[in-house]
């Protein structure tokens, strides 16, 4: 038989199970929350495909970096003088050269006979110079025969004069006699005095009278004189001792004046002319020293020219070399240049990032003491080739990634496998 319960024992027994039902809501309730607070898993990045560095402070040269190639310093384009046909090229680009050396030969019928009649011009110009030297000559000449007759009846109208001066003191001529010889006296030398006169204007005005004569020699000699030098330049020749690095005509091709036909250049004279970058070009400056790297060996040397303007996204900067050139340096040869643009005694650096400009902010991964990466925003100032200026962001001793993390652009933090 069935014993009835007690109601107060189930009331106990009700109260106990809901609050059981109750503590385990509550478990579970803290145990989701707690979840759903704790934060997800750090993605791993392995250390050894990561570009790690050490940010430093301590002197600091400023350099940047161009490429490109030697040329010669003194490079010389020799032209033709007068239109021609190629005839013969005597020499290949590589030869050696001295002044006065035949490289090519060019033919021009109608400048030769251009020498020719130039040439008779000009003798025909001589001849009439000497004609007309000989006819103020005879005009001389006979001036000078009528001055000396002049002075000769001058002489005899004196003599006579006088002898007539002691007849009329002794009274057998009269006075009237004594005045017309007077007279003759005068009139001989009148006449003396103008003969004198004309030859010295003769004399004088000879110049005057070859001038023309002299002037159209000249210039006759002068013009076959240089036609004669466009025909002897039709041998081409080297004006200067060097290399031969250019011919720029074919046998049979014909030539206008003023055409460059070859071009000779020093080769023991070689200077750097490199290309910059012009987002690192501004702090450029004449006289700046530089090294040139020609892959057998490095040549120290100074900027001495540097392009106005930029072409193309960079700027041209002619660098002089200094001392004995590496052994194989040539014009045209590939180089690497490095241009310093200033030392700094005392900053805090780090090697340059693949990316982020000068005086700019960037984003860096920075070590932490849990092998931890932790995301920090770095200002940067003045970069060099190898090392960027920091300025804020970083201290002495920190640990940066200076890899491409963009793939990891989502996150703040990283851990270091």
């Amino acid at each position: 038989m069935d014993t009835p319960r007690d109601p107060a024992y189930l009331r106990r027994r009700r109260r106990r199970r809901w609050l059981a039902g109750v503590g385990v809501a509550a478990a579970v309730l803290s145990l989701s929350v707690a979840v759903s607070r704790l934060e997800p898993a750090l993605p791993g990045v392995s250390e050894s495909s990561l570009w790690i560095r050490t940010v430093q402070r301590g002197p600091l040269v400023r350099e940047v970096r161009g490429t490109g190639t030697l040329v010669p310093e003194e490079i010389r384009w020799i032209t033709a003088s007068s239109a021609g046909r190629v005839e013969r090229i005597l020499l290949q680009p590589g030869a050696r050269v001295e002044p006065g050396t035949v490289i090519l030969e060019l033919s021009n019928p109608d400048l030769q006979q251009s020498v020719r009649s130039a040439e008779t011009d000009w003798q025909t110009a001589v001849a009439q110079l000497a004609n007309q030297r000989a006819t103020l000559r005879n005009t001389r000449f006979a001036q000078r025969s009528a001055l000396v007759d002049a002075e000769s009846a001058y002489e005899l109208a004196l003599a006579d004069l006088d002898l007539h001066r002691s007849l009329a003191e002794s009274g057998l001529v009269a006075g009237f006699t004594l005045k017309q010889k007077q007279a003759l006296v005068d009139q001989a030398r009148n006449r003396l005095e103008l003969a004198r006169q004309q030859l010295e204007s003769i004399v004088e005005s000879e110049p005057l009278q070859l001038a023309p004569a002299e002037a159209a020699v000249t210039q006759r000699r002068a013009e076959y004189e240089r036609l004669l030098r466009q025909l002897d330049d039709l041998h081409v020749k080297s004006t200067m001792s060097g290399l031969l690095q250019a011919v720029s005509v074919e046998v049979g091709q014909q030539v206008a004046a003023g055409a460059n036909l070859v071009r000779v250049s020093d080769p023991g004279r070689l200077k750097a002319e490199v290309r910059v970058a012009e987002t690192q070009a501004r702090d450029l400056a004449v006289g700046q020293p530089a090294r040139v790297d020609t892959r057998t060996g490095v040549v120290s040397g100074y900027v001495s020219r540097i392009d106005p303007a930029a072409q193309g996204g960079t700027v041209g900067v002619d660098i002089t070399l200094e001392g004995a050139l590496p052994p194989g340096a040539r014009p045209d040869l590939n180089v690497d240049a490095t241009i310093e643009l200033e030392r700094l005694a005392d900053v805090l650096f780090v090697e340059s990032p693949a990316f982020g400009q000068e005086h700019g902010t960037i984003s860096l991964f920075r070590v932490t003491g849990s092998r931890e990466l932790e995301r920090t925003t770095v200002r940067i100032g003045r970069r060099s080739v190898q090392y960027v200026e920091i300025v804020e962001g970083l201290a002495e001793g920190d640990r940066v990634v200076l890899s491409d993390m963009s793939q990891y652009a989502a996150f703040d933090r990283l851990r270091l496998q």
